[in-house]
């Protein structure tokens, strides 16, 4: 069984950089075809995907954070990383990090497994 952990600070200051790990069990983010991402869902509004990490060391981002966005990873510890820079309000969210066996995709509906999620405040 897969079993995805967020961890991180649950309060952030505008300005600053949110960081966010993902702790990854029953496999390994380097398994052929799995596709890692971070994806966030706003009070109120449907989920966003923000960017992943492929099994072959590629990363891809959405565009419209792509700016501010940076994904890594760390495959001896079977982690992968989130780095959302310039925070504001607007970024508070519950941040997810999910995986998807094979193919990407940036549609949260096509991914086989989730993290419990972690709440994260930007206060203003």
């Amino acid at each position: 069984q897969v079993q995805l952990q967020e961890s991180g600070p649950g309060l952030v200051k505008s300005s600053q950089t949110l960081s966010l790990t993902c702790t990854v069990s029953g496999d390994s983010i380097t398994t052929t075809n799995s596709y890692w991402s971070w994806i966030r869902q706003p009070p109120g509004k449907a989920p966003e995907w923000i960017g992943a990490s492929h099994y072959a060391g590629n990363y891809y981002y959405n565009p419209s954070l792509q700016s501010r966005t940076s994904i890594s990873r760390d495959t001896s510890k079977n982690q992968f990383s989130l780095q959302l820079s310039a925070v504001t309000p607007e970024d508070t969210a519950i941040y997810y990090c999910a995986a998807k066996r094979a193919g990407r995709s940036s549609a949260s509906a096509e991914y086989d497994y989730w993290g419990q999620g972690t709440q994260v405040t930007v206060s203003s």
